[in-house]
C-alpha cells in the first residue's frame, strides 16, 4: 500500500482521486513546520505540496521511501529539484491547469484598463457621476502585442480575434507557419514592441526575460500604449513602466504580478490612478484550482502505480538497469540542448539528433527527451519538462528528425545536434569522458572540448596574438575569476571560437567591455 501526504491544501476533487484508488492511502497534514515535515515523511512514498511547502534538502534526506513529489500548479522553486534527482524521487507539476484561467484574466484586464472599469466603480462608490472622466478606447481594429506564445498566449489571441483586434506574437520557438494558421502575425520583438497598442507578456521568468521590457523598450513604443502582466513578476522593470507612464509614452498598465509580492503599499504603481492592480490572481478561479488538483493527484497516483509517468521536471526513464546506462548520456543530452538554446540565433526550424556508436543498441528515447527539454528551457522554463518537450517543439512548428548508426566514428559514443532556424544552422557534437562526464567536443567546425556546466563566455573571434591576455586582463579587473577556457580553429590567423568557464557572473557592462576589445567578433554569455 502506497501512502501519500498532502502538505498544502487541495480540493476535494483531488483527493478524491486519491481516495478512490485501492491501492493508495491518503493523509492530510497542512501547515507542517519544516522540522515536523522532516519528522513524518520517512512514512510516506508520494509528497503533493502547492507553493506553501518548501521541500528543501534537509527533507528529502529524511525521506526513505518517497518516489514522487507531485507540485499542484507550474513554479518548482519550493523544490530542490537537484536534491530530489540525486535520490531518484521523480518530480512533477501541473503546467497547464491554468491556462484558461489565467488567459481569462489576462483579457479581463485588457477590458478593464480600456474602459477604466475599476476606477468608475470607484468613484461611483463615492457617490460621483463622472461620465466624462472616464472616457475610454475600443479594442476593434487595435493591435494586441502577446510577448511569449505558448498556451496562455494562444489562448489570449483567440480571445482578442473575438474583438476584431489585429495580433503581433513574438516568441522565438513559434514558427510563421503555424502563426499563420490561427491567423496571427509571428514578428519580431522590436517590431511588436513598436507597433502594438496593447502589449502583454506571457513567457517564463529567467535571466533573459528578467526586465526584458524596461527603458529602452518604452522608448520605442508607439505614445498611448498600454501594458498588462498576468505572467511573472520582474519581466516588465517596475520603474521604467511608472516612469513611462508619468512621461505620458504609456497611458495604462494592468498588473497581476509584481517583482515583490505581496505588493509594498509604497509601491509607486498603487499611487497611479491608471494602473490596475490584482494580487496575483491569474489562476485564482475555483476550476483551475479543480484542474490542477485532480490532474496533480492523477499524475501522482500513475506514477505510483506504474500507469506511466507524465509532466516529470527530472525524470525521463524509469527500468533501473537501463537508467543506469542512459543517466550520463540523459545529462549530455540536456546539457548540449541547453548550452545550443543560448547560443543559437534565429528562429527554430528543425531539429536533428543523430546518434552513433554502442549507445544506439538501446532505446534512446530518453535522451532525446532530455536534449529537447534542455533546448527550450533557457525560453520556457518550468512549462517544459522531460514529457512535453517534444509535443511543445511540435505545437510551435518545429521539425524534430532523429538518426542512428552503429558504426563509430571518431568517438566510441556520439551525439549530433543539428538546429536550423531562418538565420544560421548550428551543429553541436558531445560525448562522455572517461569518467562519464559531459563533454561538448566540437562545434560546427571547430574541435574543442568543452564541460558545459556554469556560467560560460562563448567568443567568435580572429585567431590573433593577444586575445587570451587580453581578455584574462579584462576579467581580472573586474573581479571574474577564470575556471576553464576550451579554444577552437581551423587553421593560424583565421576565425577561431573560445569558450571561458567563469566562477562569477557576467554583467552586461561587461560583455560590452569584452566587445569592444580587439579581434572579437561575438560575444555570448550561456548559463547551465
Amino acid at each position: 500500500m502506497n501512502k501519500v501526504l498532502v502538505s498544502d491544501a487541495l480540493s476535494p476533487e483531488g483527493l478524491k482521486v486519491f481516495k478512490d484508488s485501492k491501492e493508495l492511502t491518503v493523509d492530510v497534514k497542512t501547515d507542517l513546520k519544516p522540522d515536523a515535515l522532516k519528522e513524518i515523511i520517512k512514512d510516506y512514498d508520494a509528497l503533493v505540496v502547492r507553493s506553501a511547502t518548501k521541500v528543501t534538502k534537509d527533507v528529502i534526506a529524511a525521506a526513505k521511501k518517497l518516489k514522487v513529489i507531485g507540485r499542484a500548479g507550474v513554479g518548482l522553486d519550493n523544490v530542490d529539484l537537484e536534491a530530489a534527482t540525486q535520490k531518484g524521487i521523480i518530480v512533477m507539476n501541473t503546467p497547464g491547469g491554468n491556462t484558461i484561467s489565467t488567459a481569462e484574466h489576462t483579457f479581463s484586464m485588457i477590458l478593464a484598463l480600456s474602459r477604466n472599469i475599476p476606477q468608475a466603480n470607484s468613484s461611483m462608490k463615492k457617490g460621483e457621476w463622472k461620465r466624462s472622466k472616464f472616457m475610454g478606447v475600443e479594442l476593434y481594429n487595435k493591435v494586441l502585442g502577446i510577448v511569449g506564445f505558448g498556451r496562455i498566449g494562444s489562448e489570449v489571441a483567440k480571445r482578442a480575434g473575438s474583438f476584431g483586434m489585429k495580433v503581433l506574437a513574438y516568441d522565438p520557438f513559434l514558427s510563421k507557419q503555424v502563426a499563420e494558421s490561427i491567423g496571427v502575425e509571428i514578428a519580431e520583438l522590436k517590431k511588436v514592441l513598436e507597433e502594438s497598442d496593447y502589449i502583454t507578456v506571457h513567457t517564463p521568468l529567467t535571466n533573459e526575460t528578467r526586465h526584458m521590457i524596461s527603458d529602452k523598450e518604452f522608448g520605442i513604443m508607439k505614445k498611448g500604449v498600454r501594458i498588462i502582466n498576468c505572467a511573472r513578476g520582474g519581466i516588465i522593470d517596475e520603474p521604467a513602466l511608472v516612469k513611462a507612464i508619468k512621461e505620458g509614452r504609456v497611458a495604462g498598465a494592468a498588473m497581476d504580478v509584481f517583482e515583490s509580492e505581496p505588493l509594498c503599499a509604497e509601491n509607486e504603481l498603487l499611487k497611479l490612478d491608471n494602473v490596475i492592480t490584482t494580487p496575483h490572481l491569474g489562476a485564482s478561479t475555483e476550476e483551475a484550482q479543480v484542474n490542477v488538483a485532480i490532474e496533480v493527484a492523477e499524475i501522482v497516483r500513475d506514477a505510483l502505480l506504474g500507469r506511466g509517468i507524465r509532466n516529470a521536471a527530472n525524470y525521463p526513464c524509469l527500468e533501473a538497469e537501463v537508467c543506469k546506462i542512459l543517466n550520463p548520456y540523459i545529462n549530455l543530452g540536456e546539457k548540449m540542448g541547453m548550452f545550443a538554446g543560448q547560443l543559437v540565433e534565429g528562429r527554430f526550424a528543425e531539429v536533428t539528433i543523430s546518434y552513433s556508436g554502442q549507445i544506439t543498441k538501446y532505446d534512446l528515447a530518453p535522451v532525446t527527451m532530455a536534449l529537447v527539454k534542455g533546448l527550450l528551457t533557457p525560453i520556457l522554463k518550468e512549462t517544459v519538462n522531460f514529457v512535453n518537450g517534444i509535443s511543445l517543439l511540435k505545437e510551435r512548428g518545429m521539425k524534430l528528425l532523429e538518426s542512428k548508426s552503429a558504426q563509430e566514428g571518431e568517438f566510441v559514443n556520439l551525439i549530433q545536434l543539428d538546429i536550423k532556424t531562418d538565420k544560421e544552422t548550428k551543429s553541436i557534437f558531445g560525448t562522455l569522458s572517461g569518467n562519464k562526464q559531459p563533454r561538448i567536443v566540437k562545434i560546427d567546425d571547430y574541435y574543442l572540448e568543452l564541460y558545459p556546466v556554469g556560467e560560460m563566455i562563448f567568443i567568435r573571434n580572429l585567431d590573433k596574438p593577444g586575445l587570451i591576455g587580453n581578455l584574462g586582463t579584462l576579467m581580472g579587473k573586474n573581479g571574474i575569476n577564470i575556471a576553464a577556457m576550451a579554444l577552437g580553429r581551423n587553421k593560424p590567423g583565421d576565425k577561431a571560437i573560445s569558450v571561458w568557464s567563469v566562477d562569477n557572473q557576467v554583467s552586461p557592462e561587461v560583455q560590452e567591455k569584452i566587445k569592444k576589445l580587439e579581434n572579437i567578433l561575438t560575444v555570448k554569455v550561456i548559463k547551465i
